[in-house]
């Protein structure tokens, strides 16, 4: 079990917010905070567990209590992260095999609801191992934010709407735990003609808020995929999806039986990189696209590297994602001097070298700032599910593209 702030952490925090706080008017840290005069008196702060469990497949679901307003972070709690089963991990990567080549046409495979099942009762579990080990009862949570695995996510375009598609049983988990659970939180955005993805934006405001940060700093999480989040300190938000994060690196390293991905980046340190194939890479049409817009996981895959050697095909791939986020930063109003990286990427030295280069950007890993980057995305679904339960807004114009902001997420109950 992972705690959120030592206390030499915390000073340094501390410090990089004097910093912030040093280089920003008045006004502009006037708009940075969420002011208690704005807030709804009925919405109190509350305990909410948060999990997530991404598309990089590496066997592990990530659990983090939080109590907040919706709001306001009010206290980072305890997070851990837990194993599953190897027979979950496996039928997990055939559901996204079989997504694939279901592509939302005709009936679900059925391995969707075997998975969905197996999935929702080992996540129950893990909220349960965490309560267990943080001395909490049930009755302390108030909800619990349960994103699922995504399988499928098909964005929008100017003749359709998008669709995507998580497994989780949200009402099974509610009455595994006897705790409500807030579930399927991108539906109701795509329904409106929004991205659906992604939905950490709100949550990263909040983390900046908590340093004082501005325009010159965006969060970059570096999961199966990259999305960024930003904000011009008046209130707007920003956040996208990049481009690949580890995803094809990490099957590219499965497919050469390697293990699981490319640890500590010793893989791509030892390749080099076909830089005219990169930029011909560089060329994909979605990274001109404005955005806000989002990928899935399966639209930048190991195909990329096809014919190289493991580690030149580890050291392409890596640059690949990283100049990807270069061009994301281009796309911003103000371009942002420095990153600060969550996400199981910013452990790949080679990733984050390679960012720092090609994007042109400082780089800060988050656990430097005292907050727990591995757990970043579990918290998250911890404050979605809390503005789920208060009807606060989960999607944007400038996170999904929505036209205004709407809430998400469905609450069932035990």
């Amino acid at each position: 079990m992972k705690s959120r702030m030592r206390s030499g952490d915390r000073r340094q925090a501390e410090a990089f917010s004097a910093h912030f706080a040093r280089c920003m008017s008045r006004e502009e840290r006037g708009t940075l905070f969420v002011r208690k005069t704005d807030r709804n008196d009925q919405m109190h702060p509350i305990w909410a567990a948060g999990l997530m469990t991404g598309t990089v497949l590496d066997g592990d679901v990530d659990v983090a209590l939080l109590r907040t307003d919706g709001q306001t972070i009010l206290e980072h709690g305890p997070a851990m992260m837990v194993s599953y089963p190897q027979h979950i991990n496996t039928m997990l990567a055939q559901c996204l095999e079989q997504a694939a080549n279901w592509g939302f046409t005709g009936p679900e495979p059925p391995l969707f609801s075997m998975a969905e099942r197996e999935l929702t009762l080992a996540q129950a579990g893990a909220v349960q191992k965490l309560l267990q080990q943080a001395d909490m009862a049930p009755t302390d949570i108030a909800v619990i934010g349960f994103h699922g695995q995504s399988v499928l996510h098909r964005a929008p375009t100017a003749c359709r709407k998008g669709k995507t598609r998580q497994l989780g049983d949200g009402a099974l988990m509610a009455r595994e735990l006897g705790i409500p659970v807030a579930f399927d939180f991108r539906s109701a955005d795509m329904e409106a003609g929004g991205q659906g993805a992604p939905l950490c934006t709100i949550y990263h405001q909040l983390l900046l808020d908590e340093i004082g940060a501005g325009p010159e700093t965006a969060i970059l999480n570096l999961g199966g995929v990259a999305n960024i989040s930003w904000r011009d300190g008046e209130g707007k938000l920003i956040g996208f999806d990049t481009g690949p994060a580890s995803a094809p690196l990490n099957d590219w390293v499965r497919q050469h039986g390697q293990g699981s991905m490319d640890r500590d980046g010793r893989l791509a340190l030892s390749g080099r990189v076909d830089e005219a194939l990169l930029a011909r890479l560089l060329r994909h049409p979605y990274l001109d696209l404005p955005c806000p817009k989002s990928l899935d996981r399966n639209d930048f895959t190991a195909r990329m590297a096809a014919g190289l050697s493991l580690v030149d095909g580890a050291a392409l791939m890596t640059a690949f994602s990283a100049a990807c986020v270069g061009r994301g930063l281009d796309l911003l109003p103000t371009r942002p001097e420095r990153l600060i990286v969550c996400g199981g990427g910013r452990r790949n030295p080679a990733m984050m070298a390679e960012i720092e280069r090609r994007a042109a950007v400082h780089v800060i890993d988050v656990d430097t700032l005292g907050w727990d980057g591995d757990v970043t995305e579990a918290a998250c679904f911890a404050l979605l599910a809390v503005r789920t339960l208060y009807r606060l807004p989960i999607s944007f114009p400038g996170t999904t593209g929505v036209a205004a902001p709407i809430t998400g997420g469905r609450i069932a109950r035990p």
